[in-house]
């Protein structure tokens, strides 16, 4: 790849995670574990974020990719997604690569790595088996400090109030 088409990418590929960065912060200010994801349509066109709503739904299914692959599919009345892209500001578990491969993503793009539950390298690599029905690319690592500094804050404002807590 041209080094001027890899300087394209990367600038959007941040973009676009800034965007999923935002959606993060959307679901920690609703007490939500922080985490973020934007579709992006063939054209390069946001069609759908979401953002973790666990805890709001009461849905162990509604994760950032899940919300918003939702709604992408709405938006293109199609449950497969050919050419379209996900970014996400953390690694993504086994569920939702299996929800992305099912809807037929072109390139998962992931921010911080999850070495407790993700999929792309992290605990599993799933997306690196050939015997699945549909391969899709990834790429991780995009503006791994800030998601994975959202991510750190949380826990840590989580484990201090659990702290203060038990010592009341």
């Amino acid at each position: 790849m041209p080094l001027e088409v890899d300087m394209e990418m990367h600038a959007r590929d941040g973009m676009f995670m800034e965007l999923a960065l935002e959606q993060a912060a959307l679901a920690d200010a609703q007490g939500e574990v922080p985490v973020g994801a934007v579709v992006v349509d063939v054209a390069g066109q946001v069609i759908a974020t979401g953002f973790n709503r666990t805890i709001t739904d009461h849905d162990p299914t509604s994760h950032a990719e899940v919300v918003a692959l939702r709604i992408a599919a709405l938006h293109a009345q199609n449950y497969r997604l050919p050419g379209y892209s996900l970014y996400v500001t953390l690694e993504p578990c086994a569920m939702c690569m299996g929800a992305m491969i099912h809807a037929r993503l072109t390139r998962v793009v992931f921010g911080a790595q999850d070495p407790k539950t993700g999929v792309c390298g992290s605990v599993l690599d799933l997306p690196a088996h050939a015997q699945l029905n549909h391969q899709t690319t990834v790429a991780g690592g995009v503006l791994a400090e800030p998601c994975g500094h959202i991510l750190r804050h949380f826990f840590k404002k989580r484990r201090s109030k659990d702290t203060q807590h038990v010592e009341n």
